[in-house]
């Protein structure tokens, strides 16, 4: 008798504490942020990653109510940074803003420590900026249809430049040759800055390159705009075409932004955060900052920002299948 009192008291134990987790949840997630929350930027401090991570978490705290530290895990091409929101609890407190790098990886590393469907939840979009096509002034072309008949013309001769095998220069450049059939000759640097000296010279002819890099460079002709790689014209550079209006329809490259957080968070915790970056990206002084870097702000709901992530894997999953590219 006294080992079924035993037994029956654990259980009734069991149910209270049940009920007191289950009540409990919606109290926290109604308190949150009650404490200081860490967003994690996964490059080296300088970078537009880091930049656009500060900016946003002076905003992102405003909206809340509370301390957004920025905090800079770099590592693996963000596989660190990300790595540690993926494990962290699922409680809001922990977050990543990442580039396409948090897409690309998964299908480009042999394996990782986490997986970004069922590790991460997307919470929002934070920004758009197209990619720049720019080339040595030596090549003498001065459209990007020259650029392409060269191409075409002179197959193996082209060399581009990138900021590393896998990295969004490189894959612009990858989807580029899938798509117009020219033979390019990839050169990897270990930053796109770097491919500057080369190209001015004429060591490699041509980059995509992102804007904050390549506008130093293009504002004073040492080298050449031709086009830039979103579906519509940058602000930056609003006399440049786009490369799909140029004659290749559907081409659409974006150095984006995304902020993530870890799978599992409470619905009303995500809820709060996505409102919380919508209004924060709508913010004049966040605007001007992000204009100055050709960074335009792209809030998303809950669900079109899950839908986005999964659309941009499977899109550089299939240039990266197709390209046979890989790290070795």
């Amino acid at each position: 008798m006294s080992r079924l009192k035993s037994a029956v008291s654990v259980l009734l134990w069991s149910a209270l504490l049940v009920s007191l987790v289950s009540f409990a949840a919606p109290a926290r997630a109604d308190d949150f942020p009650s404490r200081s929350i860490h967003l994690i930027i996964p490059y080296n401090p300088g970078g537009i990653v880091d930049f656009a991570g500060r900016v946003l978490a002076q905003k992102l705290g405003d909206a809340l109510g509370q301390t957004i530290v920025p905090d800079n895990r770099p590592g693996a091409g963000g596989i660190v940074g990300v790595d540690a929101v993926a494990h962290s609890d699922p409680d809001g407190y922990n977050l990543v803003i990442i580039d396409p790098a948090v897409v690309i990886n998964p299908t480009l590393q042999k394996s990782l420590p986490y997986d970004i469907f069922t590790d991460l939840v997307t919470i929002s979009r934070v920004s758009s900026s197209p990619e720049v096509l720019v080339v040595a002034p030596q090549l003498g072309v001065k459209t990007y249809a020259e650029l392409v008949a060269y191409g075409k013309a002179n197959p193996g001769k082209l060399n581009y430049a990138s900021a590393g095998v896998g990295t969004a220069p490189h894959l612009a450049a990858a989807l580029w040759e899938l798509r117009t059939g020219i033979d390019a000759v990839h050169v990897p640097y270990k930053g796109i800055g770097g491919s500057f000296t080369d190209m001015m010279s004429n060591k490699v002819q041509m980059a995509f390159s992102s804007i904050p890099g390549a506008l130093p460079f293009t504002s004073d002709g040492r080298v050449i705009p031709l086009a830039t790689t979103g579906l519509v014209r940058s602000p930056v550079y609003p006399d440049l075409p786009t490369v799909a209006e140029s004659g290749l329809p559907g081409y659409d490259v974006d150095v984006w932004l995304t902020l993530y957080g870890r799978a599992g968070t409470p619905p009303a915790v995500l809820a709060k955060l996505n409102e919380a970056v919508k209004k924060a990206l709508q913010d004049p002084e966040l605007v001007a900052s992000f204009a100055k870097f050709g960074l335009k702000p792209v809030p998303t709901s809950l669900q079109d920002g899950a839908a986005f992530t999964r659309s941009e894997y499977e899109k550089w999953k299939k240039v990266i299948t197709d390209g046979h590219i890989t790290l070795d």
